[in-house]
């Protein structure tokens, strides 16, 4: 009995104790509060199928997975990944529609938590964005205008330009770039092999700081003779040209000009000169001065064309853009484009001014000529020097297949609603003709570029392969399209 007494003695003491000095209750620590958002809450314009949302806290927060599947979005919308790292909070989102819907995201109460003790979780998030309203892609159709960008051009330019105009959409010229010999012997031997002859032969005044040549330079001819363009033009082939522009390093350079007549000091890519652009379009400087001097050279050779009544279908600084995989962000691998779209226009514009108004050359037909890898087709706008400065489009196509090129045609249709004729300024395999016109893509013509083996003999089917599909009997299925045009087909222009 005794016992019992004292552990009922013990129980009332401490059953005394407690009600002296009651248990400590902990008051409840305020949850993690957002200090910003980004993108801002109820921000308007929000593009692209994808959206990541960074919410800030005051502090480190964390989130238990298991929350995650209460994260919500309407409208279609998902929830693709709910993350949590030191103070931020980050939501990624997919399948948006850029059709100016508002979406919601709900973040329940409960998902986000802070990591002190008895500390109540953050309150609920609802964010809301809105999409862009992105009208459909509508293609554009080809409608160009009637009239070259020289209010004073030739009558034969005229006369090459119109007829350009008749035969869109109806057939292709057939066209293929000389060697640099500046002869007629690529087009002689597509002759050769099919009995028909290209009805557009392409030149190039690459050897300018070359000319007048040494008598024995009989690989490059003088550009004083003007033989091959004449045969071709008498013939009642087109004449076309282009220039690889070598520029010299330094003003040393320029000052020794081309030593022992090869090309140390001078280049046109990238990688193989300093010489700047932007300096050059700026009157004053020894480059403002050295491309001015190359600029009434070209305009003395492209005047003994003219004196002879032959238009020149004229495209300079080609491929301006490059291709954005290579040198860097411009991606440029002329000097022309190295240091982007503006200063490559102003030349482009500059050169305009001079071969128009002040060497008064009325024969020419001006091509601008993009050249850029898939997906970058957007900035073909960026480059192109304006509609009053150009006659046609061109895009350069090297690649493994003959296809119709819809994807590069539709482009540069939609550059300028269609205004201006559209061609395949130079290409390795030939873009097979029936498949153009059955994708409705009216290219004016196509440039087989030329190649040759270490002998000079011209190869029709070189090994490689952007231009091994042009085998002998490719090469005699295009020239015999009815959707392409020969030099025999051609009519007289002048």
């Amino acid at each position: 009995m005794k016992r019992y007494f004292f552990k009922l003695l013990v129980i009332i003491l401490l059953l005394a104790g407690c009600s002296e000095n009651p248990p400590v209750v902990e008051k409840p620590v305020a949850g993690p509060e957002i200090l910003s958002v980004s993108p801002e809450n109820g921000v308007t314009d929000v593009t692209g199928k994808e959206l990541t949302v960074i919410f800030t806290f005051d502090q480190n927060v964390k989130s238990p997975s298991s929350q995650h599947s209460n994260v919500t979005i309407d409208n279609g919308a998902s929830v693709v990944k709910v993350s949590a790292y030191n103070e931020n909070v980050t939501v990624n989102i997919s399948s948006l529609e850029e059709n100016g819907q508002t979406y919601t995201l709900v973040i329940p109460k409960g998902t986000i938590l802070g990591f002190k003790e008895y500390q109540d979780p953050a309150d609920e998030i609802r964010y809301t964005f809105t999409m862009k309203k992105v009208e459909p892609y509508v293609p554009s159709e080809l409608d160009p205008v009637k009239t070259l960008v020289n209010p004073n051009a030739s009558q034969q330019a005229k006369n090459v330009y119109n007829f350009l105009l008749e035969q869109s959409g109806k057939k292709t010229l057939s066209g293929v770039q000389s060697s640099h010999s500046h002869k007629n012997d690529f087009i002689d031997a597509v002759y050769k092999h099919t009995g028909k002859h290209p009805a557009l032969v392409g030149y190039d005044f690459l050897f300018l700081q070359f000319s007048p040549t040494p008598d024995n330079w009989s690989w490059v001819q003088n550009y004083n003779d003007i033989s091959a363009p004449k045969e071709q033009w008498a013939a009642n082939g087109l004449v076309n040209y282009m220039w690889h522009w070598n520029v010299p390093n330094s003003k040393a350079d320029w000052d020794n000009g081309v030593n022992n007549y090869n090309f140390d000091g001078y280049a046109f890519y990238t990688d193989q000169t300093s010489f700047d652009i932007r300096e050059a379009v700026k009157p004053g400087t020894w480059q403002n001065d050295f491309i001015m001097k190359d600029i009434e050279e070209v305009a003395g050779y492209l005047q003994l064309l003219e004196n002879e009544n032959i238009p020149v279908i004229w495209r300079p600084l080609h491929e301006a853009a490059g291709n954005y995989d290579l040198y860097g962000p411009n991606g440029a691998w002329f000097w022309w484009g190295r240091h982007g779209a503006e200063p490559c226009k102003q030349l482009w514009r500059l050169l305009y001014d001079q071969l128009v108004n002040v060497y008064g050359l009325d024969n020419l037909i001006w091509v601008w000529t993009v050249d850029v890898t898939r997906g970058a087709e957007d900035q073909y706008l960026d480059w192109y020097p304006g509609d009053e400065y150009v006659d046609i489009l061109g895009v350069d196509i090297y690649e493994t297949n003959t296809d119709a090129k819809t994807r590069q045609y539709q482009a540069l249709v939609d550059l300028t609603k269609g205004k201006k004729l559209v061609t395949v300024s130079e290409c390795g395999n030939i873009p097979d003709p029936a498949k153009c016109m059955d994708a409705g893509n009216k290219w004016s013509w196509f440039m087989v570029w030329c190649n040759s083996d270490s002998n000079g003999n011209i190869l029709l089917t070189p090994s490689d392969g952007n231009f091994n599909l042009n085998t002998g009997d490719y090469w005699n299925q295009v020239m015999s399209s009815p959707y392409v045009m020969t030099r025999e087909d051609m009519p007289s222009l002048k």
